[in-house]
């Protein structure tokens, strides 16, 4: 059983959904349905048991986080879970967010959709990717939509659709091999196009970079740009890639990858045998937590200190996404399905790129090599900050948003 609630148009009712309700409705996949969280107490209660019941590892003397999570940073984040974590306060915030969903490729698409009261205001699509969700997005919502409260302009108005990935949180779970990052992405256009935006830029990190340079190839004719904040880190195949290249710009992309080089393991775990670490990861809250804050850690600005980046609610916040949904095994499985991670983008893309580039990104890779791919018209080199920007530095991202769209957001989209 999913372990929150919805407003199923086709029985006019609330209900709780089962596995079966979005294939009752999927004849009626042109509507809009809304949706409210309301996840059972006894979700809540079993979630808790668990917690107490926790089987510690034990640890490297003077590991630190060497080794994976640091075991005293897990204690202390669990027993911040059980003895001060308010989810229904959470879900009292999230639930004051405009939410719906609606079946797309049979699969029941999440979203979240939220109007400028302000007149011209660009519709604006902005995905998350893993171990993200659209708690990353809380923070720039009320900048984007409501600029002139936050200290922007009438005219840098959005209205914002962020969109839970299909496999992600409180979309629902595909039942079919395919589903990569391209089909999301064609899901998504629709989604856009069942709204009725002529119109609309993309926005996203993580696997909703691809996300968004997929919709700039294949939706160009109503895209009028794509900001992204991630770009692949590996070296592009073409001659001399480092020509052109500033000394302190490969230092800069080697530096980082020496950083990471032990941090890729998930991936590879992701990309082969997602259904094998899904049992883990959905029978153990602490595990699950220690999987996805480890990326948390390695992709943020912390100085050493992870709270400089972001609260524990914060970061709990974004695992009980997981959690109450039941999607760890299924959000991992986004990996698996990689073969067209961009969907067609690269120098194909039609629509201008810009890119705002964080020092602590997974790859910072050099400009020449953004330019080889994208026909990029903005590019920004951000002080501070990381992979999760939108949590970490809201008020950069949204500037750098407004700045982009600011030269593109009249453009024909051709």
């Amino acid at each position: 059983m999913r372990s929150f609630i919805s407003t199923i148009g086709c029985a006019f009712a609330i209900v709780v959904l089962t596995a079966s309700a979005g294939a009752a409705c999927a004849a009626d996949s042109a509507e809009i349905r809304p949706f409210r969280i309301a996840v059972p107490d006894d979700v809540l209660v079993d979630l808790q048991s668990r917690l107490e019941r926790t089987r510690w590892p034990d640890e490297i003397e003077g590991a630190g986080w060497g080794y994976g999570v640091e075991l005293a940073y897990m204690k202390e984040l669990v027993d911040h879970w059980r003895t001060k974590y308010d989810w229904r306060a959470e879900e009292r915030k999230l639930n004051a967010i405009p939410q719906f969903v609606t079946t797309i490729d049979g699969v029941d698409l999440h979203f979240w959709h939220i109007r400028s009261k302000h007149a011209g205001a660009l519709p604006l699509v902005i995905t998350h990717g893993w171990p993200g969700s659209v708690v990353e997005f809380l923070k720039i919502i009320g900048p984007l939509t409501d600029p002139t409260t936050h200290g922007g302009r009438a005219e840098d108005a959005f209205h914002v659709v962020c969109p839970s990935l299909p496999g992600f949180g409180f979309s629902g779970k595909p039942k079919v091999a395919g589903w990569s990052s391209a089909r999301m992405a064609a899901a998504i256009r629709e989604l856009m196009a069942r709204l009725g935006y002529e119109k609309y830029g993309a926005q996203g990190g993580d696997w909703g970079s691809g996300v968004s340079t997929w919709l700039a190839n294949n939706d160009s004719q109503h895209v009028v740009g794509a900001h992204i904040t991630f770009l692949g880190s590996g070296i592009p195949q073409i001659d001399d890639p480092w020509q052109g290249v500033t000394t302190a710009e490969r230092e800069r992309y080697e530096a980082r990858r020496k950083e990471l080089e032990q941090h890729f393991g998930y991936g590879a775990i992701q990309g082969s045998r997602p259904q094998t670490i899904g049992y883990a990861l959905n029978d153990s809250p602490a595990g699950l937590a220690a999987w996805i804050v480890d990326k948390f850690w390695a992709w943020s600005d912390h100085g050493g200190d992870l709270d400089n980046s972001f609260t524990k609610d914060e970061l709990l916040t974004n695992v009980m996404v997981y959690w109450v949904t039941e999607t760890p095994a299924s959000a991992a499985r986004i990996y698996f399905e990689r073969g067209s991670v961009a969907g067609g983008a690269g120098k194909q893309v039609r629509v201008p790129i810009g890119v705002a580039m964080f020092p602590k990104e997974i790859g910072v890779p050099p400009r020449k090599w953004a330019e080889a791919r994208y026909p990029l018209v903005h590019w920004t080199e951000m002080p501070r900050g990381g992979h999760f920007a939108a949590m970490e530095q809201p008020e950069l991202l949204v500037g750098d948003i407004r700045k982009f769209f600011a030269q593109v957001r009249n453009a024909d989209g051709e």
